[in-house]
């Protein structure tokens, strides 16, 4: 072994290539990336949490009141069970639904019944709109982190290959001992990019995909509701 490779040999076995080491041996730059990505990441996470958590609540509410609702149980004994919770979903539909069929009825307003149709289909839409947005919320953040967190993670990576640089040209030696440490630290921003981003990418799919699923299930049911209350409109008429 010539000189040149021993020398190679025994500076890369001297450093340091654990994470933690990689992490304070970086550029203040380089660090701040890696901060940052781990914040997001963490973050990320969190959300994901929150929301598988939400979403197995949410369908399991659907289940529940759907099958309330189509158990032969009268409007008016359903609406006064939930009239006074504090309902989500497709409870929430139901309810606002009959509070505003309640207000008509309560005014005695016969002549606008012609109109009431259009009211509770209008009521139950903005309340759809509602419970869609509670569901959808910090779902932005997932996607943001997923289309950016490589380029961040790109960014550090190329910050650490410009010093690595800067470095063979101090020291007028391209020994690996000598840019091994500074490469391993940019890949290691790359690295810290991606797993902030492909559990993002996964998780946000994934997620859009159920509220896809449950907004129809929502659509679904005002169109139905919004029919048998069609029906008693005429009826009345």
């Amino acid at each position: 072994m010539n000189p040149v490779e021993v020398a190679t040999s025994v500076g890369l076995q001297a450093a340091d290539f654990s994470l933690m080491s990689l992490f304070w041996q970086a550029d203040i730059v380089v660090k701040i990336v890696m901060v940052g990505l781990l914040l997001a990441s963490v973050w990320c996470w969190a959300i994901i949490l929150e929301k598988s958590i939400l979403m197995a609540h949410t369908r399991r509410s659907f289940d529940k009141f759907e099958q309330i609702f189509w158990s032969g149980q009268s409007l008016e004994e359903l609406y006064q069970n939930l009239g006074t919770k504090n309902n989500r979903s497709m409870a929430a539909l139901f309810v606002a639904a009959m509070r505003e069929w309640k207000r008509t009825q309560e005014a005695g307003a016969r002549a606008v019944l012609g109109g009431l149709q259009m009211r509770v289909e209008k009521v139950m839409d903005v309340t759809m709109q509602k419970e869609m947005a509670r569901l959808e919320k910090r779902l932005l953040f997932l996607a943001t982190v997923g289309s950016t967190a490589p380029f961040v993670g790109l960014f550090g990576t190329v910050w650490g290959i410009m010093n690595s640089f800067q470095a063979i040209a101090v020291s007028k030696n391209t020994n690996l001992a000598v840019v091994a440490p500074g490469i391993a630290e940019a890949l290691f921003a790359t690295a810290l990019g991606l797993v902030a981003a492909i559990p993002a990418v996964i998780a946000y799919n994934k997620f859009t995909n159920d509220l896809g699923h449950l907004g129809h299930r929502l659509e679904s049911f005002s169109d139905e509701f919004s029919a048998i209350l069609s029906r008693q409109i005429d009826e009345q008429m």
